[in-house]
């Protein structure tokens, strides 16, 4: 008897422990300070009363409630993507009222769609205005003796770039040639972009409030206008350009014997592709001056990234994919995953150098409202999920300082699960904390985390991001190639700016990997149902996410489904594991999965998972079996939703 009320007394305790678990913190709101409301995008849900003029709009973002609207286009509105305002709430109305703005085009569309996503990230992309682009210089535009006042003419230095194919928007260029005392010079070459956008007018403003570049699958979202960003600014090759470079001499051990900062004018003589660079430093025959400069910085790069590795810079990794797009329909036919040769790398330290040495300076000269940008440490509850994973596949990773955490996952590896390796390093990434801008005299802490330096900031990309524009002003009023101006030695407007700058970068993240998704889902249309390998990426309570490194593509196997059956489910949130049936399943277990595409909520079509292997009976389907409710008609959705 006394095992059995011992038995009784431990369930009980760990029944507590885990109820105690689920306790959240709960309030309620008071009062409401500010509106937060914005034109939403979404479709019309028509009334089913004959005639009626009064209907409900279900936005895109399911966290808005429905909006009630009178219109009398509903029949011309339906499966279209509109526009809607609120106009109020009346305390005693279930939805909000609000007025028809303005009719995108049909759901599905490709055009529509994509307005859609930047309208809900809240991306400025309408056309420049007229009084922006009046401040554009004016066409044909040459370098003149009052530009190169405060400038260095380095156009017979043999300078090249290297960028991803079909890169318009060049912002950088290297060089790297031996000194006569045996040194060598290296030279980062950046557009000089802010010598076309002056403080305070109508562009740098536009530039400001933009933030950043914001890159889609098909499209581009400029910063600035085109004239700048894929011509005058662009560092493109056999013409002259303003550059502002950082020039260091170095010996051939790539240390840093002296660094100096001075804005130029510069003439590319070859802008090359990754894999174009890749060949000539891979090619016995070829030696002219570019080959022989390349091969010079891929030497430095290499001793650079060591060294940034010993000190513990993490190497984490995502599963990034490209779209093949088919040339007349523009629809993506394929999927690829990016292949990062030596020569990205190569730009890559070079980048993370010229960005330290100009943080740095910048710091120096004004350590009270220099622009610069951290990247927190996570607290050390984020890592649970990496730690108990890694350690159900009897590894351990250690996390109490970045440097443990890079050696743990080099020393990670498992040789028959040659694969585990790159999924622990997806993990650790999610552990991460977002990198922030922020202004030095607001702030104390400065470390950047990922890059394991005391500081950093961004200086390289001024035609894709606002943040360095203000950097390569703050370094033109240090070094005296410019004049200031009182915003910029504000520390409370510059506060200001990185809360902005922050809220872009953040926003167009998200419409990036919205991006992604809605191409996948029209990968997944045109491909049918196909099954693939996925490796499970966390356990839940009733479901698996898995991710599948064919197509870079992560998504959720639920066992719990409505009007079936259902599994016996044990999960355990210690292991993690999740025991359905008589199968159990731990993270970065091989799983064999079926995709296709779930179009029932056209508004929220999305991609389904179901479980192909291992066979568990009732729960997982035959590969080839289709799903028979997946293009359930709308109607019927309808219906149930009321």
């Amino acid at each position: 008897e006394d095992d059995v009320e011992k038995e009784e007394e431990r369930e009980r305790i760990l029944k507590t422990a885990a109820n105690e678990k689920m306790l959240k913190p709960t309030g309620r709101v008071v009062g409401i300070i500010k509106r937060n409301w914005r034109p939403y995008c979404g479709m019309l849900s028509k009334s089913d009363i004959k005639e009626s003029r009064r209907h409900l709009f279900t936005p895109a973002d399911r966290r808005i409630p429905r909006i009630r609207i009178e219109t009398r286009q509903a029949s011309a509105l339906e499966g279209r993507r509109i526009i809607v305002a609120i106009d109020g709430w009346p305390r005693n109305s279930r939805y909000p009222n609000g007025h028809f703005v303005k009719n995108l085009g049909d759901v599905g569309d490709k055009e529509t769609e994509t307005e859609v996503l930047l309208l809900e990230h809240d991306v400025p992309h309408q056309p420049f205005s007229q009084a922006v682009l009046s401040f554009l210089p004016k066409m044909p535009w040459s370098i003149t003796e009052k530009d190169m006042k405060n400038r260095e003419d380095l156009r017979h230095l043999c300078v090249c770039s290297v960028d991803p194919p079909g890169c318009t928007d060049i912002d950088d260029a290297l060089h790297c040639r031996e000194l006569e005392n045996g040194n060598l010079e290296v030279g980062v070459h950046i557009a000089d972009v802010s010598h076309f956008i002056r403080p305070g007018n109508a562009l740098d403003q536009e530039s400001a409030r933009r933030g950043t570049t914001v890159y889609l699958c098909e499209k581009r979202i400029d910063m600035v206008p085109e004239l700048l960003s894929s011509n005058l600014c662009s560092l493109r090759c056999n013409v002259d350009r303003l550059a502002f470079s950082c020039i260091w001499e170095m010996n051939h051990n790539a240390e840093i014997l002296k660094v100096r900062f001075t804005k130029s004018a510069i003439n590319s003589k070859a802008s090359l592709t990754y894999a174009e660079a890749q060949m000539r430093i891979d090619s016995a025959a070829m030696n002219d001056e570019i080959t022989t400069s390349l091969r010079g910085l891929n030497k430095l790069a290499k001793i650079l990234k060591k060294r940034r590795i010993e000190k513990g810079a993490l190497t984490l990794s995502s599963p990034e994919v490209r779209f093949h797009m088919d040339s007349e329909t523009h629809d993506p036919i394929d999927l690829q995953t990016k292949e990062l040769r030596e020569t990205n790398s190569m730009v890559e330290e070079f980048m993370l150098l010229a960005n330290i040495s100009v943080a740095k300076k910048i710091h120096e000269e004004f350590s009270e409202h220099a622009l610069l940008r951290k990247h927190p440490a996570p607290p050390p509850s984020n890592y649970e999920i990496l730690v108990k994973a890694a350690k159900s596949k009897n590894l351990e990773i250690k996390t109490d300082t970045a440097k443990s955490l890079a050696d743990s996952l080099d020393r990670a590896d498992s040789p028959t699960f040659p694969y585990l390796n790159t999924l622990l390093r997806i993990l650790a990434t999610r552990c991460m904390m977002q990198a922030v801008y922020f202004c030095s005299g607001m702030d104390n802490d400065f470390h950047h985390y990922g890059l394991a330096s005391p500081i950093y900031t961004h200086f390289t990309s001024p035609i894709r991001r606002y943040a360095d524009i203000i950097v390569h002003r703050l370094l033109a009023v240090a070094i005296g190639a410019d004049c200031t101006y009182p915003e910029l030695t504000d520390k409370h407007k510059l506060a200001d700016l990185c809360k902005n700058l922050n809220f872009r970068h953040k926003m167009a993240q998200y419409a990036q990997r919205a991006s992604v998704a809605f191409h996948t889902q029209l990968f997944f249309k045109s491909k049918g149902i196909v099954s693939e390998e996925a490796y499970i990426l966390f356990v839940r309570k009733n479901a698996i996410v898995v991710l599948i490194p064919k197509y870079g593509l992560e998504g959720t196997v639920f066992f719990e489904e409505k009007d079936k059956p259902k599994p016996r489910l044990i999960y355990d949130d210690e292991i993690p594991s999740l025991k359905i049936e008589d199968t159990v399943f731990h993270i970065f277990d091989k799983v064999k999965v079926k995709i296709m595409l779930d179009s029932s909520n056209l508004q929220h079509q999305k991609i389904r998972m179901s479980l192909v292997e291992p066979q568990i009976p009732g729960i997982s389907i035959s590969a080839d079996t289709p799903n028979m409710d997946i293009d359930e008609p709308e109607r019927k959705k309808k219906k149930r939703e009321k």
